[in-house]
């Protein structure tokens, strides 16, 4: 008598596992995608707020825009003689 409600205790215990496992570990996964998402989500807003301060010193400072232009975009001034110096290999 006492075995067969051990066994069937155990029995629903086992069963609950199979139904219940599955869904738990599912729950953990996507636990860890959302903090991960999180660090990132953080990641991004410095990085913009980074690059907000950029384009605010961008658009207010002359000089910051002159240096800007003469160095990613290779403006130069009227009457200047661009020189490019090629690295060697």
């Amino acid at each position: 008598m006492i075995l067969k409600k051990v066994f069937w205790f155990l029995g629903v215990i086992f069963f609950l596992l199979i139904i219940f496992l599955p869904g738990y570990t599912k729950l953990q996964e996507l636990k860890d995608r959302n903090r991960d998402l999180e660090m990132k989500i953080k990641h991004l807003n410095i990085e913009n707020a980074l690059l907000q301060q950029e384009l605010k010193r961008i658009e207010s400072d002359p000089i910051y825009q002159e240096k800007i232009a003469r160095e990613k975009m290779g403006v130069v001034r009227k009457g200047e003689i661009p020189i490019k110096i090629i690295p060697e290999k």
